[in-house]
């Protein structure tokens, strides 16, 4: 088992064979960020999988949520697909809006641009029961390192050394305000988008604006403990709404493949709650 980002890979080792039993099991494993020996071995059945597996995520209080059309399914977090290549069907963890494969534990690789022929989630039996607890708020202040706008869905990110705030937009300039973007604007969480210069400087060569695409690049604070909370930037005041996963759009405008890679480490999708002009060099603090 090995961490990349912070998703725990389970792979099946060199001594067993990558069947549908076996990858079946090893995706359940990463999901669960459990040991592969506590997750019995499934049976696969003619519609879905067996009693046993069932009954035994039952017993964590989850379920086996079956994808009705696993080729457009897309999903912010891990779900299972089964995909077929010159080997036979495995399965794999699929990520993302739009989804991709993030972890394959055949460690055969991307299959390009095929899809998924099924698929499943693994869903909570009661969510108000599996509702995680609330991240406490950081207590380090950070800083704004760059900020980049794009007129644009695929329009190049132009570096700003400013930039105005504008309440449940976004940046002044930006695809998000104009509804030029990829994804719809004016939606909670939709108009300002940040990535810590940490996660950047992870990747070699260092993860670019067109790459991450991203508004602001930051530094000194964890942005995923800002879920939930309002924080400032400078003197303008944002409230974090939820992580900002990667997904294949994101891969497409790489120059490498970076979603396995961005798991959890993606950044932050934030309201702005009060205009103003964000500037390089602005400190970042919790409220």
């Amino acid at each position: 088992m090995r961490t990349v980002g912070s998703m725990r890979e389970v792979s099946l080792g060199d001594s067993i064979v990558a069947s549908e039993t076996a990858t079946l099991r090893a995706c359940i494993a990463t999901i669960l960020e459990a040991p592969l020996e506590v997750v019995p071995e499934p049976v696969i059945e003619q519609g879905g999988v067996g009693f046993r597996t069932v009954r035994w995520l039952s017993g964590r209080g989850l379920g086996l949520v079956p994808v009705a059309d696993a080729a457009s399914f897309a999903w912010a977090g891990p779900w299972i697909g089964w995909v077929r290549s010159t080997t036979g069907r495995r399965a794999v963890v699929m990520y993302g809006v739009p989804s991709g494969i993030a972890w394959d534990p055949a460690g055969i690789g991307e299959l390009g641009d095929g899809q998924p022929e099924a698929g499943f989630v693994i869903a909570a039996g009661d969510v108000a029961l599996a509702l995680p607890p609330a991240a406490q708020a950081p207590t380090t202040t950070g800083a704004v390192d760059g900020i980049y706008l794009a007129e644009a869905a695929g329009e190049p990110a132009q570096a700003v050394d400013s930039a105005r705030a504008l309440p449940d937009l976004g940046l002044e300039g930006d695809r998000h305000v104009t509804g030029e973007g990829t994804f719809p604007s004016g939606l909670p969480g939709s108009a300002l988008t940040l990535i810590q210069s940490e996660v950047c400087n992870s990747f070699t060569p260092q993860l670019g604006p067109d790459e991450h695409r991203r508004n602001i690049v930051t530094s000194g604070i964890d942005l995923d403990a800002l879920v939930g909370h309002e924080f400032v930037i400078g003197g303008v005041r944002c409230r974090g709404m939820r992580l900002c996963e990667p997904c294949t759009v994101q891969q497409g405008y790489a120059s490498r493949p970076v979603l396995r890679e961005l798991v959890h480490r993606g950044g932050l999708r934030a309201d702005i709650v009060t205009e103003g002009v964000l500037r390089v060099g602005d400190k970042i603090r919790a409220v």
